[in-house]
C-alpha cells in the first residue's frame, strides 16, 4: 500500500483513465471501451487486495484485518460512514457521503465513476479473502441517498 491517500490516487488514475477511455471509445465503440475498462479495474482491484491480504497479520486475512483497512478509504474525509453491524462474521455500514463520487462528477466522469470506483469493492473481496462477500443494492454514485455495504464471511 502506498502512502498516497486513496482519494488522491483515484483522482490521478481517473484523469489518466479518462484519456485512455476516450481513445478506446473512438477506436472500438463505447460498449467495448467500457468492458475493457471494467475488466482492467477489476483485475487491478483483485491484485491490490491480494497484496494487502499478504500483509495481514500472520498472512491470514479475515474480517478483522479487513475492517482495519477502512481508514485507507476514508482518509482525506473521503467517506462518511455509519456502522450498523460489526461482528465476527458481518460488517455492515452505510456511506452517507462519498467524495469519490463527488470527485468523479466534478471531473466530468459521472458516467464512469461506478466503473472506476464502485465495481472495485466486490472484486477487492475476491482478492482479499474469497470467503468475504459483499452485498450492495445502491450507491450514491448511482443516485441513491446512501451506499449500503453489507459484508459477510461465508464458509
Amino acid at each position: 500500500m502506498t502512502d498516497v491517500p486513496i482519494l488522491t490516487q483515484r483522482r490521478i488514475e481517473a484523469a489518466f483513465a479518462k484519456g485512455i477511455f476516450e481513445e478506446m471509445k473512438a477506436e472500438l465503440g463505447e460498449a467495448t471501451a467500457r468492458r475493457i475498462l471494467t475488466s482492467a479495474v477489476v483485475k487491478l482491484a483483485k491484485a491490490s487486495a491480494a497484496e494487502m491480504a499478504r500483509q495481514a497479520p500472520g498472512g491470514a486475512p479475515d474480517l478483522d484485518s479487513f475492517r482495519a483497512l477502512l481508514p485507507h478509504w476514508t482518509a482525506e474525509d473521503a467517506l462518511s460512514i455509519e456502522v450498523l453491524t460489526s461482528t465476527e462474521t458481518e460488517f455492515h455500514y452505510n456511506v452517507t457521503r462519498c467524495r469519490y463520487a463527488e470527485m468523479y462528477r466534478a471531473m466530468g466522469l459521472a458516467d464512469l465513476g461506478a466503473i472506476l470506483s464502485c465495481n472495485r469493492d466486490a472484486a477487492f473481496c475476491e482478492g482479499y479473502d474469497p470467503r468475504l462477500k459483499l452485498e450492495r443494492t445502491q450507491t450514491l454514485m448511482g443516485g441513491a441517498g446512501f451506499c449500503d455495504f453489507r459484508y459477510r464471511v461465508e464458509g
